[in-house]
């Protein structure tokens, strides 16, 4: 058996290895509910927000004092003006009719319990009074102009409209430059979101491994390069396990959602096409999680306790975070240097490859970006394996010296 075989069959038995031991557990089911158990409180608790802010939005009203002749006018204009705006983002017109002095009724319309006024309009509409609350600006201007065009319906002989518009909804061919835009950040972001939280197993599996001496009995059967990309391709494969079941569950709730939000989608995409994105994602997902996984695997490897892994594990993290902002901003600007720059350097050029799949056509790019960064995952596995094997297993040659001569041992004479 030639030596690559030997080195490739001792890597595939490491990461069989490990991804057995990970997925036949039962903390896998845990790790792979977590998604949802993360979203059920954030559900929950952006549940009980929204609960409580509907609650004080509901009770809000602005108010206009104004005769009743005037009240049909004001709330057909009020009706029409709506359909400019969101649903919720204005507080339900109330036309009260003025008794005795209007301003003091104005005031005391702040102090009611049964509602909340953010704004009061009272007075002629050639030259009305408002009073508001103190961010209540937008109310405010409401009010304003709803007087204003108040004035133009009863100037204009009623409050009829006179156009009826027919308005037909257009899908474009293909994907809109905004819509490539947010196709190549929705991408940049997941892959950083899926890389930092699958590849941080690695620390974890190597430090348990190197506490109860199990890194040690391999390494002594197996060369250490084998075994640190062994347990990236093992940890991988996990990885993709977690990803093929999301993505089932997504792919196949995306198919209920009603035609009209499947429509609003229609405009974001990527450049290369819907198949050949895909393919390009998963690679430079792939790339992604064995240049972190690598680095994550050094850091267990050296680190002997949970306190050091997690001190090692903080400066990655925060330099991961770093390259995704570096990734997103060339995103954002495809014709700049920065782009480049985040393209070239390795910890960052997945994302931004990615990026660039989403903004430009051409494919030929991709291709030499893909040789570059697994010739950087090869750089790093080696680079961890050797130190791993000169800080941990004390073994390994003797560090390079520039300067002097290097010495050499002397037999031990009888």
């Amino acid at each position: 058996m030639s030596k690559f075989r030997r080195a490739v069959r001792q890597t595939l038995t490491i990461a069989r290895r490990d991804f057995t031991a990970t997925v036949f557990t039962p903390t896998f089911l845990l790790f792979l509910l977590a998604p949802l158990i993360m979203l059920s409180f954030g559900l929950v608790g952006g549940m009980g927000a929204n609960s409580v802010s509907n609650s004080g939005e509901a009770k809000q009203r602005m108010v206009v004092i104004a005769p009743a002749t005037q009240a049909a006018a004001l709330t057909e204009i009020d009706k029409q003006m709506r359909l400019l705006f969101p649903a919720a983002a204005r507080p339900q017109l109330l036309v009260q009719a003025p008794h005795g002095d209007t301003s003091r009724q104005a005031r005391a319309m702040f102090d009611r319990d049964d509602f909340e006024a953010s704004a009061v309009m009272f007075g002629p509409l050639e030259k009305p009074k408002i009073l508001r609350g103190t961010n209540s600006w937008r109310e405010a201007a409401y009010l304003g102009q709803l007087a204003e065009q108040t004035l133009r319906a009863e100037k204009a002989g009623g409050t009829a409209r006179l156009s009826t518009p027919d308005i037909d909804v257009v899908t474009r061919g293909g994907a809109s430059s905004s819509g490539k835009s947010q196709a190549a950040f929705f991408s940049v972001f997941g892959i950083f979101f899926l890389t930092l939280l699958l590849a941080g197993q690695a620390v974890g599996t190597m430090a348990e491994e190197r506490s109860n001496k199990v890194i040690e009995i391999l390494a002594a059967a197996i060369p250490l390069e084998s075994v640190f990309l062994g347990k990236l391709i093992g940890m991988f494969g996990v990885a993709l396990l977690f990803l093929a079941f999301w993505g089932t569950l997504i792919g196949n709730g995306a198919q209920l959602l009603p035609p009209e939000i499947l429509r609003g989608f229609a405009d974001i995409g990527p450049a290369v096409g819907g198949p050949m994105f895909t393919l390009l994602f998963i690679a430079y997902f792939t790339m992604s999680y064995m240049l972190l996984g690598a680095v994550f695997l050094s850091v267990g490897a050296l680190a002997s306790t949970q306190r050091e892994i997690q001190m090692l594990s903080l400066p990655i993290t925060i330099l991961q975070v770093g390259m995704f902002a570096f990734a997103s901003f060339g995103a954002a600007n495809p014709d700049s240097w920065s782009t480049i720059a985040s393209e070239i350097f390795p910890l960052s050029s997945p994302m931004a490859m990615a990026g660039r799949a989403a903004n430009s056509p051409e494919l030929w790019p991709h291709a030499l970006a893909l040789v570059w960064q697994l010739l950087w995952v090869g750089i790093t596995v080696t680079i961890g394996a050797r130190v791993f094997r000169r800080g941990v297993l004390k073994s390994g040659n003797a560090p390079l010296k520039l300067f002097g001569r290097k010495k050499t041992a002397r037999p031990i004479e009888a």
